[in-house]
């Protein structure tokens, strides 16, 4: 399938997460929906953290060696795969946002350190 065609037959549960995730609403990153990337489709990304985030249906249990290869793939490009089911999104979005954003700010690298001002240390 293509991703128009997925970002037009999402579910609830995807529709209910993008529109926290739409619009740089969490933490001000841009994620993208139904995002091609090599031969996959992931439901959402951040290109800047590297982070994808999948939400997965109950028919969703069969296809768990696809997603170990996909899984594989996208983590030897340097992503970060996050895995959430639909009833979870659902139920608890405020959980699952969190998890998102804890897991983000774990992989936001740290800043340079400021250069030494005249008199704390450099002559």
């Amino acid at each position: 399938m293509k991703a128009r065609s997925l970002r037009a037959k999402s579910t609830d549960a995807e529709r209910r997460l993008w529109q926290e995730l739409r619009s740089r609403r969490l933490m001000g990153w841009r994620f993208r929906r139904q995002q091609p990337i090599g031969p996959y489709i992931v439901d959402f990304v951040c290109m800047e953290q590297h982070l994808i985030v999948e939400v997965d249906g109950s028919q969703h249990q069969e296809a768990c060696r696809y997603d170990a290869s996909r899984d594989a793939f996208l983590g030897k490009r340097g992503f970060v795969v996050m895995r959430f089911w639909d009833n979870e999104v659902l139920t608890q979005t405020v959980a699952v946002l969190e998890q998102i954003r804890t897991t983000s700010l774990l992989r936001r690298p740290s800043p340079p350190p400021s250069p030494a001002v005249a008199g704390e240390g450099v002559s």
